[in-house]
């Protein structure tokens, strides 16, 4: 059976702190890990916003860590102390100015499990109302999309031929969603 041993902080910024993780494999050996987490943060969310009208919101969104544009659905920190929902009803207003009657909650799990301990929780969101956006975080630059839920692969290919990324969380969580719609 597989444990850590030891964790050893190498450094720590404003929202990451970089570490070394000593385990113990399965065969017995000692070995180490770099890893990172976040600083001061509780859990990330997503949300797959649908509309009443059939059509999902996404987000096209500055990503300095890829140097380009990444389309992706609003998402954020749990950084405020608050449960994931709340998180996720926040970061929904934040980033597209929508509200949404019902959360139901689709998947949790690790996002990027090589690098990270991030573990990710999505919803869908239903009943949403346009409050404005008004509530947008300054670092952000974000630009909304209203896609019918049966053209989204065809503006997915059509954004990446334009140069943007697509986050691959996308049309996962996308076809989740279809269950509860």
């Amino acid at each position: 059976m597989c444990e850590i041993i030891e964790k050893k902080v190498l450094w720590e910024g404003k929202f990451l702190r970089f570490l070394q993780v000593g385990y113990r494999d399965s065969s017995g050996s000692i070995r180490n890990w770099e890893t990172f987490e976040r600083v001061n943060c509780n859990g990330v969310v997503a949300i797959v916003p649908v509309t009443d009208k059939g059509e999902v919101l996404i987000i096209r969104q500055y990503r300095p860590a890829v140097d380009g544009y990444v389309i992706e659905f609003p998402a954020g920190l749990n950084d405020k102390g608050e449960s994931l929902e709340d998180a996720a009803r926040r970061e929904l207003i934040e980033e597209t100015g929508y509200s949404a009657k019902e959360l139901i909650f689709l998947a949790e799990g690790p996002i990027s499990s090589g690098a990270s301990g991030e573990i990710l929780t999505a919803y869908l969101a239903k009943g949403l109302e346009f409050k404005g956006i008004d509530q947008r975080d300054e670092t952000e630059d974000i630009e909304v999309f209203h896609i019918p839920i049966n053209e989204l692969a065809d503006k997915l290919s059509s954004l990446r031929a334009g140069g943007n990324y697509i986050d691959l969380k996308v049309m996962g969580l996308m076809e989740m969603a279809k269950k509860y719609l």
